[in-house]
């Protein structure tokens, strides 16, 4: 289910929830796990399961599968 978030201008649908595990790509070559714990402000708030450290972070730079982020990763 997907889950929408009214900003000023209309309303935007949230792609992750909270407790989604998702990857994103560390500087251009590392591609971590994270626990998304929320959505707020146009940023997702993640955890990182390996160090329990955490970053915010736009959705653009979060992928659903290791293999998409993989995919993302400039070659």
């Amino acid at each position: 289910m997907i889950e929408y978030r009214t900003f000023r201008g209309g309303t935007m649908a949230n792609k992750y929830k909270p407790g989604d595990t998702v990857y994103i790509v560390s500087s251009v070559k590392w591609i971590k796990e994270a626990k998304v714990l929320k959505y707020a402000g146009g940023f997702y708030t993640l955890k990182f399961t390996d160090t329990g450290g955490g970053i915010k972070v736009r959705e653009s730079r979060i992928f659903p599968t290791k293999e998409a982020a993989e995919a993302s990763v400039k070659k």
